[in-house]
């Protein structure tokens, strides 16, 4: 197979993996199946099984990453449709980002020197809950290990897709604007797109939580470290 029908085979599986996991997580509603997370192990599976390596999926998944620029530029839609209530709650809003963001590096930088982490993985850890471009661009800056920044970006998103919401619901904390908030925070792009199928407030504020919270860390971290 030439390496155009492989991309086009490989972005078929991929799209199909995220539609199975969708059905999956329609009929089982549980932490552990969050399409992201379903759709992941179902694409390893499938590699591992046919013996694909990453190098042969990287095209295809270049092609896949492009199109969040016109999903992530679609999220406006529902913020400027909830300007209101953004003004509403400005300055709440504005001040648990900025807890939030301190507790992500602050976590980070102590669970790093308890366990005993090499400088290199602390300073990625410390970008776990930027959103993977952002967070790419500050590694390069206090030169953390890229790949292990983005690994460790995207399991953080996908832990908190899979159980922020179900902490949340435990802690009896229901108010759009909280949820939205808490998702974006921590979990950037994943948790955005988790906290859009709750509804439409809740995508909105997650997904202005994320941008906000990503030039705050961009400009935190570099100046701290």
């Amino acid at each position: 197979m030439n390496s155009y029908a492989m991309t086009i085979v490989l972005m078929i599986v991929t799209i199909m993996s995220y539609v199975l996991s969708l059905e999956i997580a329609k009929k089982f509603r549980y932490s552990f199946t969050t399409p992201l997370f379903v759709a992941t192990l179902i694409i390893i599976g499938i590699f591992l099984f046919f013996n694909i390596s990453y190098q042969d999926y990287m095209i295809a998944s270049d092609i896949i990453t492009y199109l969040l620029g016109p999903a992530t530029v679609a999220i406006a839609v529902p913020i400027y449709k909830n300007r209101q209530l953004f003004s509403k709650y400005f300055i709440s809003a504005f001040v648990g980002i900025g807890i939030g963001s301190i507790v992500t590096i602050g976590s980070a930088v102590i669970f790093a020197k308890v366990v005993g982490l090499d400088q290199s993985i602390e300073l990625s850890l410390t970008l776990k809950s930027m959103t993977t471009p952002v967070a790419v661009e500050v590694a390069k800056i206090i030169g953390a290990n890229i790949p292990l920044s983005a690994a460790f970006v995207v399991v953080t998103g996908i832990i908190g897709a899979m159980f922020g919401p179900w902490i949340m619901t435990i802690a009896k904390i229901s108010h759009p604007i909280s949820r939205g908030l808490a998702l974006g925070v921590i979990s950037h792009g994943i948790g955005t797109s988790e906290a859009i199928k709750e509804g439409e407030v809740e995508g909105a504020v997650a997904g202005s939580a994320m941008g906000v919270t990503a030039l705050i860390l961009a400009i935190a971290i570099p100046l701290i470290l």
